[in-house]
């Protein structure tokens, strides 16, 4: 088979990738345009280390949402000619060009890569942000009552932290435990958190604006409660919300596993929080303790939050790739990375062919790079605020 070279493949995944570069530039362009009204997220491109993590996040975030039209295949089609095939392969019937290859069950390497992107974004930043409400609702009794609050609530969550990290998400993601009750349970508990959440936010915000508070609560109910029946009982009448049993098992055991993290964090913010002058105005105006913990205490603790949450996206994502890596993660035909790392770093695959496991490795090692340089540069403003 005829190859179109290394400067025809480059061309080529450019050429692919039109619509992310289109993304990649209105983003820039408006955001010099409205850099002042955009506070901290305008403030990221201050410094080169905020420049490059945004752009690297959009890129694969891009190339996430764009997915179906970047990629050239399914990423489960089989091209029997293709297989193992070289970057830039042509097929001689078709002409079609496989930008990264063919793996060893004749799959595009190039369209498994980028499908790999919208499973991992798909994942790793909705089980971050689940776990962050399940801590933030944890942390904040913990550390504004604290007593026996606080003592039952870090034994928890110490408990949890307990075990290794990698027994326990091999206990909670091993393929039997598929058939038990366990994982719709705990879905079904956590996904409750955000959905109390709200209500609780909104309610205690605007009781004394009954004409927002029901609009609120009604939209947290609606759309809470749709989000909720698609993933835990799969039953979204719109068909827009569903999930993978393989998928939501993931999912809650990244949730279970990071949530006791960030109620310690949330805790230890809380208890330095709860000390100030502003706190103590608010006891004495007669606010009540939820008021002040979610309209007082959070929003003050909301700098080294957000830096942990990019933070945590990126150890998500290496978790991912960990576990599908080891067979624990999506089905032997998904495209994500850690999958597709594994399939192509057995020796014969690595040693004759071994584009088709550094492919998946430099897209999984580009998106944490900027997930890191996104963090460091978010940490420089906080400290600066």
């Amino acid at each position: 088979m005829e190859s179109v070279g290394i400067l025809g493949v480059a061309i080529g995944i450019a050429g692919r990738l039109w619509p992310v570069w289109l993304a990649l530039a209105l983003v820039v362009l408006m955001v010099f345009k409205f850099k002042r009204r955009l506070g901290l997220f305008g403030r990221l491109f201050d410094d080169r280390a905020g420049i490059a993590g945004v752009l690297i996040c959009g890129f694969w975030l891009f190339t996430a949402i764009f997915a179906d039209v970047v990629a050239p295949l399914d990423p489960r089609v089989q091209v029997a000619v293709m297989k193992n095939a070289v970057p830039g392969a042509t097929e001689p019937e078709s002409g079609m060009l496989f930008l990264l290859g063919g793996d060893l069950l004749a799959r595009d390497v190039f369209s498994r890569v980028v499908y790999g992107a919208r499973i991992v974004l798909t994942i790793a930043p909705a089980a971050t942000l689940i776990a962050f409400l399940v801590g933030i609702s944890l942390g904040l009794p913990a550390g504004y009552f604290g007593q026996r609050t606080d003592q039952v609530l870090s034994f928890l969550a110490n408990l949890v932290l307990a075990f290794p990290v990698i027994l326990l998400f091999y206990l909670l993601v091993t393929p039997g435990i598929m058939d038990t009750p366990i994982p719709y349970a705990m879905a079904g508990v956590m996904l409750l958190v955000p959905i109390i959440f709200f209500l609780v936010l909104f309610y205690t915000g605007y009781e004394a604006r009954p004409e927002r508070l029901y609009l609120y609560l009604g939209l947290t109910l609606v759309i809470g409660g749709w989000i909720y029946a698609g993933l835990v009982f799969d039953s979204d009448p719109l068909g827009i919300i569903a999930i993978e049993p393989n998928e939501l098992n993931i999912f809650i055991a990244v949730v279970f596993a990071s949530s006791p993290g960030v109620f310690r964090i949330v805790r230890g913010l809380c208890l330095e929080i709860k000390t100030r002058d502003y706190i103590a105005a608010a006891q004495t105006r007669g606010e009540s303790p939820w008021y002040i913990m979610l309209w007082e205490m959070l929003p003050n603790a909301r700098g080294p939050l957000i830096v942990d949450a990019c933070l945590r996206i990126g150890y998500t994502t290496i978790l991912l790739g960990t576990l599908g890596f080891f067979g624990l993660g999506m089905g032997p035909e998904s495209p994500d990375w850690g999958t597709a790392i594994k399939d192509g770093s057995n020796v014969a695959q690595l040693r004759l062919y071994f584009w088709q496991g550094l492919a998946p490795a430099i897209a999984l090692m580009s998106l944490v790079l900027g997930l890191n340089l996104l963090a460091d540069s978010l940490r420089e403003q906080s400290l600066r605020d």
